[in-house]
């Protein structure tokens, strides 16, 4: 979920402000970030906003809160089990429900900072193919099998938000392979294709996204989500071509980029792997269906759970706990139309780093595609923490 490292737009709009209370109280510390408490009377649009609409995403993540190794079933039990109390169809019930289980806590950065960067993200639909043709030939590959996960967490307390991947060269473990090795065939993955799609930059660009669906030839549509990852930074090809002079700031967008490559073909290959990092990918079973899931209908997140379209956000998990519900304030894309919402903390990327930086989920297809590739907003958030838990701070 790394749209952001090649969407550009506008520069970012301020949202709605907020009326200061009358007294601000300290802040609790918990670096990289710091949460403010406040009353839910401060949080801009709170009492207009269908909070009824993130009421499936709640529920979808209490299913994985609650499972016995999660380390957030302590502090989510007590609401999950009396959330099964509250009826779906009820608007104040809902409402009066998170007002009672949780508190506000505005979200500050270590620079004491509140306003962050809002990008949006989608999950695509390609044409594809199981087997190789003379149209499809670009695969997406699964994780190879010489692909090795590092953890020294236990013994480097510091790495645990790293993302250590290499391989095994002689008694060394050696960083994987970049993206331009990979595609020059020095990585195992020649049986490793799951499917086949027609064009390397909409491969690219699925890879960025994290999950979407393959459109087969007998109708049938194929999800795929991610797997892995080789372990090297990402690196923004939008970037790359602003400072070659290639395009302007105003056209690195996701439209923008994928003109360039139909203008320069042949230039395409080389300037896609000046992004060393390479994403693999799985096939994703359908959802039961007339479950809870198959009614939110998007792809799995990082919590484990389907995203729900215009509801959800990935977060930097070392600010803001997977599974928790967060109010944002921000604009719609290249407006200043007013964008506030809750919404729940289901998702990560690689791009989202910071105490107040979201990419906001804008859902399945084209239209949806057409919205996260403009949005680069500036935003505020609150993070809404159980009550029974005491202050927020990282878990």
């Amino acid at each position: 979920m790394l749209a952001a490292g090649c969407a550009t737009v506008s520069p970012p709009r301020p949202p709605t402000p907020v009326a200061p209370s009358a007294v601000t109280p300290p802040a609790t510390t918990s670096l990289p970030a710091s949460y403010r408490p406040v009353g839910f009377n401060t949080l801009p649009g709170w009492a207009d906003d269908r909070v009824q609409d993130a009421w499936p995403a709640f529920r979808a993540g209490c299913t994985a809160l609650v499972k016995p190794d999660s380390a957030m079933r302590a502090i989510f039990a007590p609401s999950c089990a009396d959330a099964d109390a509250v009826d779906p169809r009820d608007a104040a019930a809902i409402r009066a429900f998170f007002e009672s289980h949780f508190s506000p806590y505005q979200v500050v950065a270590a620079d004491g900072n509140t306003n962050g960067m809002v990008t949006g993200y989608y999950e695509p639909l390609l044409a594809g193919s199981r087997t190789k043709t003379a149209r499809f030939t670009v695969p997406l590959y699964t994780a190879p099998d010489d692909l090795l996960t590092v953890d020294l967490t236990d013994v480097y307390p510091e790495l645990k938000d790293k993302r250590l991947r290499g391989r095994i060269d002689g008694r060394k473990v050696v960083p994987y392979w970049t993206r331009a090795e990979i595609e020059n065939g020095k990585a195992p993955v020649a049986d490793k294709a799951l499917v086949y799609v027609e064009d390397p930059i909409e491969a690219f660009f699925l890879e960025i996204q994290g999950s979407g669906r393959v459109k087969l030839a007998d109708g049938s549509v194929m999800r795929v989500g991610y797997a892995d990852q080789n372990g090297h930074p990402y690196r923004s090809i939008g970037r790359v071509l602003i400072d070659r002079g290639e395009i302007t700031l105003d056209r690195a967008s996701m439209q923008g980029i994928r003109e360039w490559g139909l203008r320069h073909p042949d230039q395409l290959p080389a300037l896609l792997d000046e992004n060393p990092s390479y994403v693999f990918f799985r096939e994703v079973a359908a959802p039961p269906p007339g479950s809870l899931e198959a009614a939110i209908d998007g792809p799995l997140g990082a919590l484990g759970v389907p995203l729900l379209a215009g509801r959800t956000v990935a977060v930097d998990t070392r600010s803001i706990a997977l599974g928790t519900p967060v109010f944002l304030a921000t604009t719609f894309p290249l407006s200043t139309r007013p964008l506030q919402r809750l919404m729940l903390a289901q998702d990560t990327g690689g791009a989202i780093r910071g105490a107040v930086r979201v990419d906001f989920f804008w859902g399945f297809g084209a239209d949806a595609g057409r919205e996260a590739g403009r949005m680069r907003q500036d935003g505020r958030m609150w993070l809404l923490w159980p009550k029974n838990a005491g202050p927020p701070g990282i878990r």
